[in-house]
């Protein structure tokens, strides 16, 4: 447990770098304060001295105490040598680290250093990342938005950021409330190629794995549905499985129940990802259904996981390495006064990738298709 002197360091640094206490305002009393977080004066004293110390504050004899502008410099960095902060959700693993090494490739070239930290998709992670990166004094800042289909409640340190004028850019996603640049895979497209490639290989019963936190997750879900509407399919909420960061480890169950209960109504599945891809993978071998004669599956992302898989995952691309050299790239030329002309939205195509997890069904006649709708009635009747 943090002594409640930390604790009151931690929520005015807090409040100063979310900007709710501007540099050169005064902060509450002493006495206001201690009784605002119900400590003694002493301890209100030493949380003051340590700020000040840090240069968060500034104490004027007979006037107060007030936010100082010192913990915005950059004392012990080298001029020549800016630095760009880095957050993400995840690093080790999926596409990260292709992404991270094509962000650091590109700021090499510059001799710019990179402050890289991770969320694991937790907005109180993402709160603690956004101080340290405003604490440093990065001078430019590539972000991943955290559950980023919710709303945000650390927009006011994206705020403090602008009104710093530290350029910074979003990838894989962006939040919705803040007008902001940013460069995406275009996700809608992508569910939406998966989808058509499966009805295209005569797939009627569709279903789809979706992540609901995530703004991707929003927008793949879209292109399920827009290839559906397309191709006249009506769309089954029951065929959805959702999930989000919370429930993902409770996923190879509740897969197992959903593939229980709709195997033999499903002949294919788009898949969030390629990891979600290869869970369903794993969950039929499991259940004994055979992949892809019983049952066709599409990832998404092209990751290493589906290209190191022992079968092929059929996919869809992700930029991952160009996506961050571009993202630097982007804050460099802001950096150096070039940026007015660089785009504010910038999308990437994605490109289907056969594998071997998509079989083609035969063309059947009207017949056999009213006796294949009757069994299936028949069955959800009794």
């Amino acid at each position: 447990m943090k002594p409640k002197y930390q604790v009151l360091i931690d929520d005015i640094k807090s409040k100063i770098l979310s900007g709710v206490y501007s540099v050169g305002e005064r902060i509450p009393t002493e006495s206001a304060l201690k009784d605002m977080y119900c400590v003694s004066r002493q301890t209100v004293r030493k949380a003051i001295l340590e700020l000040s110390n840090e240069g968060f504050l500034r104490s004027e004899k007979g006037s107060g105490t007030y936010v100082s502008n010192q913990y915005q410099s950059k004392s012990g960095r080298k001029s020549y040598n800016k630095t760009i902060g880095v957050i993400t959700t995840y690093i080790s693993d999926y596409i990260f680290p292709s992404i991270i090494r094509g962000i650091e490739g590109r700021l090499n070239e510059e001799n710019y250093s990179l402050l890289l930290a991770s969320t694991n998709n937790d907005v109180e992670q993402e709160k603690k990342a956004l101080e340290m990166m405003l604490s440093f004094g990065v001078d430019g800042l590539i972000i991943e938005p955290t559950k980023s289909n919710l709303f945000n409640p650390n927009i006011a340190y994206y705020l403090s950021f602008k009104e710093h004028d530290v350029p910074f850019i979003m990838i894989n996603a962006y939040y919705e409330e803040l007008d902001v640049p940013f460069l995406c895979l275009d996700d809608v497209q992508s569910s939406y190629l998966a989808t058509k490639e499966l009805v295209s290989k005569g797939h009627t019963q569709i279903g789809h794995i979706s992540k609901s936190d995530d703004l991707q997750g929003k927008y793949r879900m879209k292109g399920y549905i827009k290839a559906l509407g397309e191709a006249k399919l009506r769309f089954h909420p029951e065929k959805v499985l959702s999930f989000d960061t919370e429930t993902k480890l409770e996923l190879y169950i509740n897969l197992k129940k959903f593939l229980n209960e709709n195997r033999d109504e499903l002949t294919a599945m788009v898949c969030y990802n390629d990891e979600v891809g290869l869970e369903v993978v794993n969950v039929c071998r499991q259940l004994g259904i055979s992949i892809p004669d019983e049952l066709s599956i599409i990832g998404q992302d092209n990751s290493y996981i589906a290209r190191n898989a022992n079968i092929k995952l059929t996919t869809l691309t992700h930029p991952q390495e160009q996506m961050g050299r571009d993202a630097a790239d982007w804050v460099i030329k802001k950096l150096q006064g070039g940026g007015k002309d660089l785009p504010n939205e910038t999308y990437y195509h994605p490109v289907l990738i056969e594998g071997e997890t998509v079989k083609e069904l035969k063309k059947i006649n009207s017949c056999e298709s009213r006796q294949l709708s009757t069994r299936c009635l028949n069955k959800k009747m009794y």
